[in-house]
């Protein structure tokens, strides 16, 4: 990162000096010196357990209680960071100071896969709705990079594991969307094949209702043939003798006696 440009014109001071040099009182004054002279609107002290070479535990979290209470009355915000041992808890400092801060962020080292990389977590914020999940952060030729949180079936999965779990990942969902193509295309070509046989059944019902059509026509012309054959029969059986008028207006059937 490119800060010599900002400390050119003025917006970045750094301060350094050994712990060592002066006691915990003068370090304490130089800091208020240098605040009131360059009226700063934020603050970074790093690491703040340096001053533990200056003096005791107490006398240290006494600079600090008073050092932090001045920066909140200037209202400035203050960046302070800490070096903890593995020997002491991830959850507290060495010089007991978490309860003077409003928000409090915790880098540690997470092992997996014979490497080692960075996690980021919230321990608090007061009054600000935040995560409970640990990120792994990179730092990058741009800058720090956090990146998303990816859980695997042994927890949060980090470098190479993280990057071997992705590729796993991304290969059963390429198999899983090409499970659902393939079962597409089997419904697909068995809704042609059913549309075929019904559009085949169909074919065959008009056929067979054609034919039934026709022979009910056929029966029809059969009916009626037969009933003007009937008619005809009935006709031809009085012949030249047929009925005759008597003259009383009575007809006489042939062959019957008066």
């Amino acid at each position: 990162m490119d800060l010599g440009r900002w400390v050119k014109k003025g917006l970045l001071l750094f301060h350094s000096v050994r712990p060592t040099t002066f006691g915990l009182e003068m370090h304490l004054v130089k800091i208020h010196k240098i605040i009131e002279e360059i009226k700063p609107s934020i603050v970074v002290v790093d690491p703040v357990t340096g001053l533990l070479h200056a003096g005791t535990e107490s006398e240290t979290r006494s600079i600090l209680l008073r050092l932090i209470d001045f920066l909140k009355e200037k209202q400035i915000t203050a960046l302070i960071t800490t070096l903890t041992s593995g020997a002491i808890a991830q959850e507290q400092t060495e010089i007991d100071i978490s309860s003077l801060v409003d928000a409090w962020l915790l880098l540690r080292d997470i092992e997996s896969g014979g490497e080692r990389n960075r996690g980021l977590y919230i321990l608090k914020a007061r009054g600000i709705a935040h995560s409970n999940q640990i990120r792994e952060f990179l730092l990058t030729d741009h800058g720090v990079e956090l990146r998303e949180v990816y859980l695997g079936e042994a927890g949060l999965l980090t470098g190479s594991g993280r990057v071997t779990q992705e590729a796993k990942d991304a290969s059963a969902a390429m198999l899983a969307r090409q499970e659902i193509e393939r079962k597409q295309l089997l419904l697909q070509r068995k809704r042609m094949v059913l549309d075929a046989q019904i559009a085949a059944l169909q074919l065959d019902l008009q056929t067979e209702e054609q034919e039934s059509q026709q022979l009910i026509a056929q029966e029809k012309l059969k009916i009626v043939k037969w009933e003007r054959d009937r008619g005809e029969m009935a006709r031809s059986r009085f012949g030249d003798n047929g009925p005759q008028e008597r003259p009383n207006g009575s007809v006489k059937e042939p062959g019957v006696r008066p």
